[in-house]
């Protein structure tokens, strides 16, 4: 009966910090703008790979959200992406988390990666609308010298999240509700008139309808489906 008693203790025990490692202390909200934030916890032993998810909640509710990684493999710190949807129920509450609230996080989950072995011979084109700029940041800190395009198409310019952190050569911002962006249109209007190198790896995230028509643009262009690696948020 001891030995029975001991083990179901041991597996309690590791049920528990098992449980334990899944919560987080929120270190840093970051506003971006107006309605989009960053949430930044310790990473602590957490590992993962540029372009995956994580599902977040906060401790004690009962739902959750998946959002992509923002920071790169090698910062000390993890952090998720967050645009405020004002009449939703988790973006809201996230917004009014502060530093020392708990959230849970479990991942990481996703296949939404660069393939390694092409860093050194291809290029990488990275398409995104919105908040779906938020796996390929991580994608650029975590491979600083790959050789990479990034479009990023918003409605106005200061929705350029972090847009120093990127070669500016590099950056192509597309903006419909203002002109302070490279292209004044949508990022689809940049992808038909652009000549890409026929070796370039695509990478689209973002909403449905912006991934559908690129897909269709980059088809046309003669690229096969396997150059291109899509992330739909919604």
């Amino acid at each position: 009966m001891q030995a029975k008693t001991h083990e179901r203790m041991t597996v309690e025990v590791k049920q528990a910090i098992k449980i334990d490692e899944r919560f987080y202390k929120v270190e840093e909200i970051r506003k971006l703008t107006e309605d989009t934030f960053s949430i930044r916890m310790p990473k602590g032993r957490f590992k993962f790979k540029a372009g995956q998810h994580i599902s977040l909640g906060i401790h004690g509710d009962y739902q959750s959200r998946e959002y992509s990684i923002y920071n790169g493999e090698n910062d000390e710190f993890l952090e998720v992406l967050v645009k405020e949807v004002k009449d939703g129920y988790f973006s809201p509450k996230l917004s009014n988390l502060k530093p020392g609230n708990l959230v849970e996080v479990n991942g990481p989950f996703g296949k939404f990666r660069v393939d390694e072995k092409k860093i050194d011979d291809h290029k990488f084109v990275f398409v995104a609308s919105g908040t779906g700029i938020a796996p390929f940041r991580s994608m650029v800190r975590t491979y600083p010298d790959m050789d990479y395009q990034i479009i990023h198409g918003v409605r106005y310019g200061y929705e350029a999240y972090d847009k120093n952190e990127y070669d500016p050569k590099r950056h192509v911002l597309c903006t419909t509700g203002d002109k302070s962006g490279d292209v004044h249109g949508r990022l689809t209007k940049y992808l038909k008139k652009e000549t890409f190198d026929k070796s370039t790896q695509f990478y689209l995230c973002g909403n449905s309808n912006m991934i559908f028509d690129a897909l269709e643009i980059l088809k046309k262009k003669g690229f096969d489906r396997d150059q291109v690696h899509c992330e739909v948020y919604f």
